[in-house]
């Protein structure tokens, strides 16, 4: 899932890419991707792109006169540019597009959405706050202050790794990068927040800003093509089960979920104790 740091660096690419070029269309592909209807989509159509930005991990692109086309790429979801599209309509149904934009100078971008499992995004509105995901969204965790970034934390008690995900909590961290702040961190993720220290806080705060600044510096810059390949390799212990530690050595070891799982290292974050492999495990407060 594309988290903050790639949101962000798609955001940088189409500020570079888009801004100042006017949509000549706006399709749909697949239906199920579009969430509003007032205004429609064809209100897009003869708007130039003034710039680009994100909230947590949705995308916005704000058009001339006030439109905002927002996305939520999802769990599959992803932004694919193209210097010249292909002439003509895509048909529904066929292949991976959701939503396709078309520039005045034949250059534009889809965005498509593998598996079946459908939850790609669109909205089109007036004022972002119209998006209800976005509405709700906590503070961003590259402009929070450490005191209401713990006070968040502390709002919601339960283990850690879930309220870090929360977007009502903090906005724009997702479950890879949520595994490389705990890791950063020294923390377990089954840690209960109300039981965090204001030492652990800290580290928790500190690694927080350090990780996602980290990602975003090595993403910002690389084409949308090339993301995930970055995010991959800028990663320490997600997706890297049985692997050693870059940090300690210890090989890095994961929890599963019935759709999705977590990975963490003992020798870093639980004292060198592994996790139970179920949902409730026991060990490491």
């Amino acid at each position: 899932m594309p988290e903050l740091p790639e949101v962000e660096a798609l955001a940088a690419y189409l500020r570079d890419r888009a801004a100042g070029r006017t949509i000549v269309q706006l399709q749909v592909v697949a239906v199920s991707a579009l969430k509003t209807y007032d205004p429609p989509v064809t209100a897009a159509a003869d708007r130039t792109v003034v710039t680009a930005g994100r909230h947590g991990k949705f995308l916005d692109l704000t058009l001339d006169p006030p439109l905002h086309l927002v996305v939520h790429l999802a769990r599959a979801g992803w932004l694919h540019y193209r210097e010249s599209l292909a002439a003509g309509p895509l048909k529904p149904g066929r292949g991976p597009v959701a939503v396709r934009v078309r520039f005045d100078d034949g250059s534009g971008f889809d965005l498509t959405e593998a598996g079946t499992n459908k939850r790609l995004a669109m909205y089109l509105v007036e004022d972002p706050m119209q998006v209800p995901g976005v509405a709700r969204l906590g503070p961003d965790p590259l402009t929070v202050d450490r005191d209401t970034f713990a006070e968040r934390l502390r709002s919601r008690n339960g283990q850690v790794k879930g309220v870090l995900t929360s977007q009502e909590v903090i906005a724009g961290i997702g479950n890879a990068y949520s595994d490389e702040i705990l890791h950063a961190a020294r923390l377990s993720p089954f840690a209960l927040t109300g039981r965090l220290t204001d030492e652990q806080l800290t580290r928790l705060y500190e690694a927080t800003g350090r990780v996602l600044t980290e990602a975003v510096t090595r993403s910002v810059g690389q084409r949308a093509a090339t993301l995930k390949a970055e995010k991959r390799s800028g990663l320490s212990v997600h997706a890297r089960t049985g692997l050693p530690c870059p940090s300690c050595g210890d090989t890095i070891r994961e929890v599963s979920f019935a759709d999705t799982s977590l990975q963490y290292c003992p020798g870093c974050q639980t004292g060198g104790r592994p996790l139970a492999d179920r949902r409730l495990s026991r060990l490491v407060r």
